[in-house]
């Protein structure tokens, strides 16, 4: 399977007539925030699969439904293909704007959807904003990670973590992935084209 992940910054490559092209194959895409509306119901006009995101701490233009062509997955599992998907939206709390959590609500939120991802017998792909604490964050309230999501991983080792939020830029693919545990945590600033061998 081929999913193709974006967060934080508009790419043009994508953003242009024809940009499937270029990613052939691609059978779901994944956005981990802060990116305009607009662009990703255009993503999912151009690639003509599901796309499941979350909202950053600057995506305050979503509004209260999904947008169109689009799954909301903040808080929420569910099944592709499979694969077992569960996202959580938001950044650190650091001046009191939208989608901005402390590590205890962050830890809450996740503890009130453990009974779901044990009936689900665990989860392979989850998908943030930010990323866990001390895995490509900073120091900088708005940028730290959450605590709770290496809790997380500890607890279902999920084969993939997923986020966004941390503007960085890559020489390689390889830079942008680290490995917790047995997860493979992956800033997708920009984008990142994922394939998981069936």
């Amino acid at each position: 399977m081929k999913i193709l992940t974006v967060s934080d910054r508009v790419e043009p490559l994508l953003n242009e007539k024809g940009s499937a092209s270029h990613f052939p194959g691609v059978d779901l895409i994944l956005s981990c925030g802060d990116l305009p509306p607009e662009y990703l119901t255009n993503l999912v006009s151009a690639f003509n699969v599901p796309l499941y995101y979350v909202r950053g701490n600057h995506d305050i233009r979503y509004g209260d439904r999904p947008l169109y062509g689009c799954t909301d997955l903040h808080a929420r599992v569910k099944k592709f293909k499979g694969l077992r998907f569960l996202g959580m939206e938001g950044s650190r709390w650091y001046n009191g704007g939208p989608h901005q959590y402390t590590d205890a609500q962050m830890r809450n939120m996740i503890l009130s959807l453990w009974p779901r991802v044990w009936r689900e017998g665990g989860v392979d792909i989850v998908m943030s904003h930010a990323p866990p604490r001390y895995i490509h964050d900073a120091e900088d309230p708005c940028h730290k990670g959450f605590k709770s999501f290496r809790t997380l991983i500890n607890r279902y080792s999920p084969a993939y973590f997923i986020h966004g939020h941390i503007h960085a830029h890559f020489t390689d693919s390889t830079q942008r992935m680290s490995v917790f545990n047995d997860t493979h945590v992956i800033n997708t600033y920009g984008h990142y084209l994922l394939d998981i061998k069936e």
